[in-house]
């Protein structure tokens, strides 16, 4: 069955600023490799032991599915929007709604932690030990780097492409001498006494003990694997639209794959299990081994890394909060002024500047409130990405069901792997919604809950209480039904045309 072609929407976007390889450098500098990989391995290897290359290839199988499923609902409408613009199509406004509030929220959240690191890493590389160790001065360059990144994305995307050249070059020079030298010093002999050879067994996932402490991994994993989705969200300014976005996509996750597991290796064979798995450590891994593989000197590149990775990914946090909130107010779902434009950039500016604002208030007020409920706030990210990478895999598989009898590959790309990702990303978030439930789970709890459930089951809760609002407030987007049926009353857009978005061909 046809699928209608759809009409594009002009939202005043910089069409054709990016190609092929700057998408890719995009989605790959989003995920922070660097930042990610120090600020998680730890948990990884705690929960599943000496199995943790294998959940970073077990959290490359939902990845690669739901990269898929970008490809081909990007290939049928590439609306800076992504899993709102899709889901609204596929299963009508009140889904797409929830599922752009997972976007905007997760990137918010994570921007609190990206802030930290940036703030702690910028005083660590000069020495400033005491200073990286105080809360007020950390948030105090935490807060100047988003409002310095804020404002490189307010410039427009080709000054921020080019600026991600920069940063995502230093990273992975970085990971991969760190990397090498740590691996010939293991079969050199020249580590530590806790030193291991790598052993294909590490890469088997049937020795991990327990599903509970499966699931839990992925997830931290999935983590990690998240971001490579900007790649996306700028299809709008990125040349031949509907085929680079998701062929970057999918680029993009391959190469994370390549980075996490060389790395993951490297750092279980030189420091061991007891390194990773040391309370005082799980922070921040490569921070306690840097110095170690590559001396005091060089260690600096590594804290080199974790710092252009925070920042990179900062900027392109940004990116794709703002070009949500752009098409969601496009297509009236919020107030028309996050979809107005800057007419020189070309940049959404009130999405821009109020995503900026609101990371600096979310991160400023959990530093007030307790640096416990912070990091559980970065905890409860996992739920956040599963809920929004599984509504998308589940609006590809629908919105192309007529279309998976017409060929093996159009079962397989449109279907098969989208459910797929969708339903190990569905496991993985029931289960641990059910470990965090728990009052012991993190750091903090309330009434007998945990305090990370509490943030990201609450933080979706929310998102229903703003739709409501929203709802009330601007009906003609809830109104019309799926994306593609013209709204009731609805005013003009503040950009572009007023062509409605298609709907699929009925049978």
């Amino acid at each position: 069955m046809a699928v209608a072609a759809p009409h594009e929407q002009d939202k005043g976007l910089k069409a054709g600023a990016l190609g092929l390889l700057s998408s890719v450098v995009i989605g790959v500098s989003s995920t922070a490799p660097g930042y990610s990989i120090a600020a998680t391995i730890g948990f990884v290897a705690a929960v599943v032991g000496l199995q943790s290359p294998a959940v970073m290839l077990l959290a490359f199988v939902p990845m690669l599915c739901i990269a898929y499923a970008y490809r081909e609902l990007n290939a049928l409408d590439p609306d800076c929007g992504t899993t709102f613009a899709w889901a609204a199509r596929a299963f009508g406004p009140r889904a797409g709604f929830m599922g752009g509030w997972g976007i905007v929220v997760a990137d918010i959240v994570v921007m609190a932690n990206l802030a930290q690191i940036a703030g702690q890493y910028g005083f660590l590389l000069f020495d400033a030990r005491g200073l990286a160790a105080s809360t007020f001065w950390t948030t105090v360059v935490g807060i100047l780097w988003i409002s310095v990144l804020t404002y490189v994305c307010y410039r427009g995307i080709e000054i921020s492409a080019r600026l991600q050249f920069g940063l995502l070059a230093v990273e992975v020079v970085a990971l991969g001498a760190f990397a090498v030298v740590a691996l010939v010093k293991v079969y050199s002999g020249n580590a530590g006494p806790g030193a291991l050879h790598p052993s294909l067994s590490w890469f088997n996932p049937l020795e991990i003990p327990s599903f509970s402490a499966l699931s839990a991994g992925v997830l931290l994993a999935v983590f990690i694997y998240w971001g490579w989705d900007t790649a996306v969200a700028c299809n709008e300014e990125t040349q031949d639209k509907q085929r680079t976005p998701g062929r970057a996509a999918i680029i993009a996750t391959v190469a994370l794959l390549g980075i996490y597991s060389l790395v993951t290796v490297a750092c279980q064979a030189y420091g061991g299990l007891g390194t990773l798995t040391d309370e005082n450590n799980q922070g921040d891994v490569l921070a306690v081994l840097g110095d170690a593989v590559l001396g005091s000197t060089f260690g600096k590149v590594l804290i080199l890394a974790v710092l252009t990775s925070a920042a990179a990914s900062t900027q392109t946090t940004i990116l794709p909060t703002a070009r949500t909130t752009l098409s969601m107010a496009a297509h009236r779902a919020i107030p028309n002024s996050f979809a107005r434009m800057h007419p020189r950039f070309q940049t959404p500016t009130t999405s821009t500047i109020a995503m900026g604002v609101a990371s600096v208030t979310f991160y400023g007020g959990l530093v007030l409130v307790s640096g416990n409920v912070l990091a559980d706030s970065i905890a409860s990210l996992g739920l956040l990405i599963a809920f929004y990478y599984a509504l998308t895999g589940y609006a590809c598989a629908w919105h192309f069901r007529a279309d998976l009898r017409r060929s093996v590959k159009d079962a397989w790309v449109k279907g098969v792997l989208p459910l797929l990702g969708a339903g190990i990303l569905t496991l993985c978030f029931l289960k641990s919604a059910k470990d965090m439930y728990a009052t012991d789970f993190g750091t903090t709890s309330f009434a007998g809950v945990g305090g990370v459930f509490l943030i990201g089951i609450g933080s979706l809760l929310l998102g229903l209480l703003v739709m409501v609002l929203c709802e009330l407030a601007n009906p003609p987007f809830f109104r019309g039904g799926r994306l593609g049926t013209p709204a009731v009353d609805a005013p003009p857009q503040p950009t572009g045309s007023d062509t409605p978005l298609p709907t699929r061909s009925t049978p």
